[in-house]
């Protein structure tokens, strides 16, 4: 049976191979990027179509996403948890710009299966890469401002 650490490595491996991705993760589970909510982008994806769906969408949004073993830092490894920074370098698809995206990213393993992976990243980085005008091409902001979800601990 698959360990934490192992599931993280080869998550990584297939990350913009959305069928081979989403093969690793539990029936029911859910890649979580809590933070691109700010950017108006889902941050929640349960179930294996879902995430593949979302692995995929990455070869359409930058022309070279991949994790390289040398970018990837294991910082808590546990059977059933892992807990890691892993650093991509792709190039934008609509602007050609590179950007350096840092993660974190939570795993959380069931049964030799990924249950949760909870990624974060830089999400004024994100905005500075895909939209043409940068951060100035996000909508102004409203009043009350959440940095996750405001359902995000449900």
């Amino acid at each position: 049976m698959k360990d934490a650490k192992t599931l993280l490595l080869e998550f990584l491996a297939a990350v913009t191979d959305g069928q081979n991705a989403a093969a690793l993760f539990a029936e029911d589970g859910a890649v979580e990027l809590p933070f691109l909510h700010s950017l108006g982008i889902a941050w929640r994806h349960r179930g294996r179509q879902a995430i593949s769906e979302l692995q995929d969408s990455l070869a359409g949004l930058y022309l070279d996403f991949a994790f390289e073993p040398e970018d990837t830092h294991v910082l808590i490894d546990t059977p059933e948890q892992v807990f890691a920074e892993y650093m991509a370098h792709p190039t934008a698809r609509a602007t050609g710009r590179t950007v350096h995206h840092l993660f974190t990213g939570r795993l959380v393993a069931e049964n030799g299966q990924i249950k949760l992976l909870r990624e974060s990243l830089n999400p004024v980085a994100v905005a500075q890469a895909l939209l043409p005008g940068g951060v100035k091409d996000l909508p102004d902001p409203e009043k009350v401002i959440f940095s996750v979800p405001p359902d995000y601990r449900s």
